[in-house]
C-alpha cells in the first residue's frame, strides 16, 4: 500500500502529502505561468491587436469549449487504459510550450490559435488528474483535498500576476517579454509531474475498464440517475458564467489602470486561496449541495454588483467578494461528481462534467460579448446574475439531499 492509496490513513491534518502535496505544487506552478499572461490578455487583445469584446468572447469560449470536450475524451481513455499520469504530464507539457507563443502574436486570430492549443493541454490533463486526486484520499476528506488543491492553484494565480507586475516595472509596457517569461515556470511544472506525481496503486484503486464491456463513450445511465440532472443544472449556471476576461474589461472601463490590472487579479486569487480551504471543509461538513447553492447566490450578487458599479473602489471590493464564490463551489462541485460516479468510471464522470461546462462556456462567452456590445455591460452582467439565481433555486429540486451527501 502506498501513501496515496485510498485505504491509507489520511487524517485531515495529514492531507498535505503524497499526491495531494505534489499535485498542489504542480497546480501552483502551472497557474503562476498561466496567470502571468491571462490578466494582461484582454488589454493586449483590445489595445494592441485591435480586437473587440465580441471577439474576446469568441476566443475565450472556443478555448474553454475545446478544452472541455477533450477532457471528456481523456477521462474515458484514462478509465479504459488505467494510465493517467501520462495524460497529465502531456497536458501540462503542451500548455507550457504553447502559452508563451502569445509573445509573438501579431493578430487576434493567432491568439485564438494559441489559446486553443494551450487549452488542449488542459483538456488532456484535467479529468485524469481529478480522478487521481479522488483516489488518493478517502471519501470523508475528499472535499478538503480538492479544497487544498484549488487553494494551491489560486496561490499560483496570485504569484503569477505579481511576477508579471514586477517584470512590467522593470520593463514598462513590454507585455510580450512577460508572456515569453512564462515558459520557465511552465517547464518546472512538467518536471514535477514526471518526477513526483504517481498513479494511486492501493487495493481500492479501480481496475482499467475492459473495452469489450463498455461503449466507446459511457452513457449517462452508467453514471447513475441523478448525475444527468446535476449536469443539467450546472449547464444552466454555466450559461451565465462567462469568461472572467470580461471582468477585467469592466475593471478597465471603471478606471482601474492597466498597470494595476495584474494586482487586481492577484487580489482576486488571494481571496480564492483563503476561501478554497474553508469552502472545501464546508463541503465535507455542511454538504456539497448546500455549499454550491450558497456559492451561486454569491455569484448572482457579485454580477449584480458589477452591473451597478460606478467607481474604481467598487471593482476592488467586488473582486475580493468574488473569490468567495470560487471557494464555495469548486471543491463542492467536484465532490458531487465523485460521489455520483462508480469508481471504475470516475475519469469519464469528470470528463462529462468538464465537457458540458465547457460547451456551455462557449455559448456563455459569445452571448455575453454580444449583449455587452449590443446593450451595454450592465445588461450582460444582469443576465448572468439571473441565470445563477435560477440554478440556485433548481439544484435542491433536481438533486435530492440524500444523493447530494452520498
Amino acid at each position: 500500500m502506498t501513501d496515496d492509496s485510498p485505504a491509507a490513513p489520511h487524517r485531515k491534518g495529514s492531507l498535505l502529502r503524497g499526491n495531494v502535496l505534489w499535485m498542489s505544487i504542480v497546480s501552483f506552478l502551472n497557474d503562476a505561468a498561466s496567470e502571468m499572461i491571462y490578466p494582461l490578455l484582454p488589454i493586449f487583445l483590445t489595445a494592441v491587436l485591435g480586437a473587440g469584446a465580441g471577439f474576446l468572447g469568441v476566443i475565450e469560449g472556443v478555448a474553454e469549449a475545446s478544452s472541455s470536450l477533450l477532457k471528456l475524451a481523456s477521462g474515458v481513455f484514462a478509465d479504459r487504459s488505467g494510465r493517467r499520469k501520462g495524460l497529465v504530464a502531456w497536458g501540462y507539457g503542451v500548455a507550457a510550450l504553447a502559452r508563451p507563443l502569445i509573445a509573438v502574436a501579431t493578430a487576434p486570430w493567432q491568439v485564438l490559435a494559441i489559446r486553443f492549443s494551450e487549452r488542449v493541454g488542459k483538456g488532456l490533463r484535467s479529468a485524469p488528474r481529478d480522478a487521481m486526486l479522488t483516489e488518493s484520499v478517502p471519501e470523508e476528506v475528499r472535499g478538503a483535498a480538492f479544497g487544498i488543491h484549488r487553494a494551491a492553484d489560486h496561490a499560483g494565480a496570485v504569484a503569477g500576476p505579481l511576477l508579471a507586475s514586477a517584470l512590467l516595472l522593470l520593463m514598462p509596457g513590454r507585455m510580450r517579454e512577460v508572456f515569453a517569461f512564462a515558459l520557465i515556470p511552465g517547464l518546472i511544472t512538467v518536471a514535477v509531474v514526471v518526477l513526483k506525481v504517481r498513479d494511486p496503486r492501493g487495493a481500492a484503486a479501480p481496475a482499467p475498464v475492459a473495452t469489450e464491456k463498455r461503449a466507446v463513450l459511457p452513457p449517462f445511465s452508467a453514471l447513475g440517475p441523478v448525475f444527468p440532472r446535476y449536469l443539467g443544472v450546472l449547464v444552466l449556471f454555466a450559461l451565465g458564467n462567462s469568461s472572467d476576461a470580461f471582468l477585467l474589461l469592466r475593471a478597465r472601463d471603471l478606471g482601474v489602470a492597466v498597470a494595476l490590472i495584474p494586482l487586481l487579479w492577484a487580489a482576486l486569487h488571494l481571496s480564492k486561496v483563503v476561501w478554497s480551504v474553508i469552502g472545501g471543509r464546508m463541503s465535507d461538513t455542511a454538504g456539497p449541495r448546500r455549499t454550491i447553492v450558497a456559492g451561486w447566490l454569491v455569484y448572482a450578487a457579485v454580477y449584480g454588483g458589477f452591473a451597478a458599479a460606478s467607481a474604481e473602489w467598487h471593482v476592488w471590493a467586488l473582486f475580493l467578494v468574488y473569490g468567495l464564490f470560487f471557494g464555495l463551489t469548486e471543491a463542492s462541485e467536484k465532490s458531487l461528481v465523485a460521489a455520483f460516479a462508480p469508481a471504475e468510471l470516475r475519469g469519464s464522470a469528470f470528463g462529462w462534467y468538464h465537457a458540458v461546462i465547457g460547451v456551455s462556456a462557449l455559448l456563455s462567452s459569445i452571448l455575453f460579448g454580444i449583449l455587452w456590445e449590443s446593450f451595454g455591460a450592465a445588461t450582460a452582467f444582469l443576465a448572468g446574475a439571473g441565470l445563477a439565481l435560477a440554478a440556485a433555486v433548481l439544484l435542491p429540486v433536481v438533486v435530492p439531499g440524500r444523493a447530494a451527501t452520498a
